[in-house]
């Protein structure tokens, strides 16, 4: 059993036990240690390492992959849909009623399906109003008014 122990196979099972806990914990830290240990395994198997020599490739490889990789991987794993996106189906183009007085510099509220929702608009717009929803910005939606329309 010893012959199957060796240095590559150790660092290939610990890469997998540090991805199988990066599912447990969250960051997306662990991922990229397992990605060091996998690198240490690659290069153990075609060159004869020391211990310390291994560790040093396992540290700077799992350092350089967070810094050069995390911000790319975050943005590919934990793909968002872009916030117009959200709203196609269920909002843009759609109908709503000013529930207050809406003007360039003041920010009001509309009635959408029974919910009131903060709104801005370029175009003045009075209380009871029927207006589009034309797009959003984070949870404020931006409306045009039918009149204007």
């Amino acid at each position: 059993m010893n012959g199957y122990l060796t240095a590559p196979v150790v660092w290939i099972l610990i890469g997998f036990v540090l991805f199988v806990l990066e599912f447990i914990v969250p960051g997306l830290i662990l991922f990229f240690f397992a990605i060091g240990a996998w690198i240490v395994a690659i290069v153990s198997l075609f060159i004869d390492l020391t211990l310390n020599e291994q560790l040093i490739i396992f540290l700077i490889s799992s350092l350089v992959s967070i810094l050069l990789l995390r911000k790319w991987a975050t943005k590919v794993m934990w793909k968002r849909k872009h916030s117009t996106e959200l709203l196609d189906d269920e909002f843009l183009g759609k109908t709503a009623i000013a529930e207050s007085d809406i003007s360039p510099n003041n920010n009001g509220r509309i009635n959408f399906k029974g919910t009131s929702w903060e709104a801005t608009s370029d175009d003045n717009i009075s209380k009871g109003e029927n207006v589009t929803i034309t797009g959003n910005d984070s949870i404020v939606l931006i409306v045009k008014s039918t009149k204007s329309i």
